[in-house]
């Protein structure tokens, strides 16, 4: 018996949303009377922290502490139009719904500000505190509260906006009929070290070092546990998950959950990254989000160390130990190729 190490590299360029019909997403902000503000989205989190970044986004372009801004994804029949959560388009079509929907609403505020203060609406900002100030003259103020207040109350104004992004039209060439399906890409690239055991046909994972160009980190802390949990993902999917019903045949398969293999947190590994920021010119304060990248490199870099540590090529997934085994066996024994270094 000899445990093999092998490391294996894979990078990707993945492409953000898809252009379906311009791929297009809705969103809608309104004040509420105490000045805090609901952002309605039909987009749904699944837990990649859509309603976290939207929120910020809101915030941001509002000029509002983030805690007044809540987000309300609760119902595809009341909310705006969305195509969905997919395609790891969250947080680039729906933020730029965001920031169209809170940029009218924004203006909507400084008018009703405008009339309280008696100057132009032009003449006045945000601290992102709650206050709404004339341009070099900070005494004079209103808060955020306040001007939902008298808008409701006393001028009957609507604090509210309404946004969405559609992706333009591709230019076509006309002789070869090539054209852009997305507007923006994502790259990535991952390395994994790990071990096969030539007797027993187990891979284990050991390490993963990768690096991810997500646009701008909108939120460091969310984009880091993303990476980190979609790379396990990809870990799962490239050892132990499949899918049923199972052909040709159901024999030795999974039927039910508690037979369907996962790894646990016992397996999860040391990971290193490094996030780099290019923010995208037509992305949400140039964050792309990090999506279904965090899982798909992950794959093809296990299948490389595999063949590094023993000499086999698995072309379908999972890579069980059966068919380590059976590569190792049909190649006469294990060929590593090389030394990881």
């Amino acid at each position: 018996m000899t445990v093999h190490k092998g490391r294996g590299f894979a990078c990707i360029n993945y492409p953000i949303g898809m252009n379906l019909g311009g791929d297009p997403s809705q969103a809608l902000v309104h004040s509420n009377p105490d000045g805090k503000f609901t952002v309605t989205l039909s987009s749904i989190d699944l837990g990649q922290g859509m309603k976290s970044v939207t929120r910020q986004i809101a915030s941001e372009t509002l000029g509002v502490p983030v805690e007044d801004v809540y987000v309300d994804t609760a119902d595809s029949d009341t909310g705006p139009h969305c195509m969905g959560s997919f395609a790891s388009r969250g947080t680039h079509r729906v933020g730029n719904a965001v920031i169209r929907a809170a940029n009218e609403a924004r203006q909507q505020m400084l008018a009703a500000a405008a009339d309280e203060l008696e100057v132009n609406a032009s003449d006045l900002d945000t601290d992102g505190r709650g206050n709404i100030f004339v341009k070099g003259a900070p005494s004079r103020s209103i808060t955020v509260s306040e001007t939902a207040i008298a808008a409701q109350f006393k001028q009957g104004k609507t604090l509210a906006g309404r946004g969405i992004f559609l992706v333009p039209k591709s230019d076509v060439d006309d002789m070869t009929g090539e054209m852009s399906t997305v507007t923006t890409f994502a790259h990535a690239a991952l390395i994994v070290d790990l071990e096969v055991d030539d007797e027993t046909g187990v891979v284990e994972v050991n390490e993963i070092n990768s690096a991810y160009e997500v646009g701008r980190a909108l939120n460091p802390r969310l984009v880091e546990q993303q990476l980190i949990g979609g790379a396990w993902m990809g870990v799962s999917h490239a050892l132990y998950e499949t899918t049923e019903p199972y052909y040709p045949s159901r024999d030795h398969a999974p039927l039910d959950f508690n037979s369907y293999l996962m790894p646990g947190p016992g397996e999860v590994v040391p990971h290193n990254i490094a996030i780099l920021e290019r923010p995208a010119e037509d992305a949400p304060y140039g964050g792309k989000g990090p999506g279904e990248m965090c899982a798909n490199p992950v794959l093809p870099a296990i299948a490389n160390a595999v063949y590094n540590a023993v000499g086999v090529r698995c072309d379908s997934l999972p890579i069980t130990p059966e068919k380590v085994l059976r590569g190792i066996r049909a190649n006469g024994g294990a060929q590593p190729k090389g030394t990881p270094g």
